[in-house]
């Protein structure tokens, strides 16, 4: 079982940053983002392999975020820059563990 926690969310104004957490129990091989705006449905966002190597990313974000963990505290983080008002979304953290899915209960991104 692996119990995942997200925090960092908040108001921004359009052109700002944020930074979200995702702190988990047990170190997954994956950690993605996901977020659900207003009316759609839930779409992944980055994605990556706390093995090492580079993160992967929807278009929709590519240059503008960045994520990245660390082990070593149990944590992946996503790092918003640039944000826009269609980034307003609940954001949620999610891994697998043997086959099963795991996500923490998210954490709100609203843009201005």
């Amino acid at each position: 079982h692996v119990q995942l926690v997200e925090s960092g969310g908040g108001s921004v104004q359009a052109g700002g940053s944020l930074r979200l957490s995702c702190t988990y129990t047990r170190r997954p091989n994956y950690v993605t983002w996901f977020r659900q705006g207003p009316g759609n449905g839930r779409e992944g966002v980055a994605s990556i392999y706390t093995g090492g190597g580079d993160g992967y990313y929807a278009d929709a974000v590519k240059g503008r975020f960045t994520i990245s963990h660390d082990n070593a505290k149990k944590t992946a983080y996503l790092q918003m820059n640039t944000l826009k008002p269609e980034d307003t979304a609940m954001y949620y953290c999610k891994t697998n563990c043997r086959g099963t899915d795991y996500w923490g209960q998210g954490t709100q991104v609203t843009v201005s």
